[in-house]
């Protein structure tokens, strides 16, 4: 697995992309071709907490898991566990999901745009291709990346559609016609 390493408020040092290469590691036995997938890392520090998110975005799926901790290393040892417990736990879900059907792409464009530091302007913007799908797989894709929400190309109302999670742990949906 390829790592794209960023820092904010902290430098990135051999050590600290050693250490954080060789606990990525161990998510390589779960792909099949693990040399073809790049995960971004972005660490950060705020206050005494250090944090670090991984995103790992594949053909057909997209990781995400997000901890902070005082320690870095501390921090690297749970994301990594949180990624993995994402798979195994969706692990089912997805070969039965991906066997039969023919391969679908799902992709993130990861440009961002940053605005000014004004308050009332747009920071931070992404751009995704949707790919049409029903709503199971939208709520699959929603526990990837571990979001509460999902925009998706909706195949059975033919229409875009939001879905997110409810505080009861229902989800609700909103098309947009």
């Amino acid at each position: 697995m390829q790592i794209n390493y960023r820092g904010d408020k902290i430098t990135v040092t051999p050590a600290i992309k050693d250490y954080v290469a060789e606990k990525l590691s161990r998510l390589d036995r779960y792909f099949e071709n693990a040399e073809g997938i790049t995960a971004y890392v972005l660490i950060k520090v705020k206050y005494k907490l250090q944090t670090i998110e991984v995103t790992v975005p594949t053909s057909r799926f997209t990781l995400r898991a997000e901890v902070s901790h005082e320690d870095l290393y501390a921090a690297t040892d749970l994301v990594t566990d949180v990624l993995e417990r994402q798979i195994r736990k969706n692990k089912t879900r997805l070969n039965k999901r991906y066997k039969d059907s023919a391969v679908m792409e799902f992709k993130f464009d990861y440009e961002v745009e940053a605005g000014e530091e004004d308050k009332n302007k747009i920071v931070k913007r992404k751009n995704i291709e949707m790919k049409p799908m029903d709503e199971d797989e939208a709520i699959l894709q929603m526990s990837l990346i571990d979001h509460d929400f999902f925009v998706f190309k909706n195949l059975d109302e033919e229409c875009v559609s939001v879905i997110y999670k409810r505080k009861d742990d229902s989800f609700g949906i909103i098309n947009v016609k």
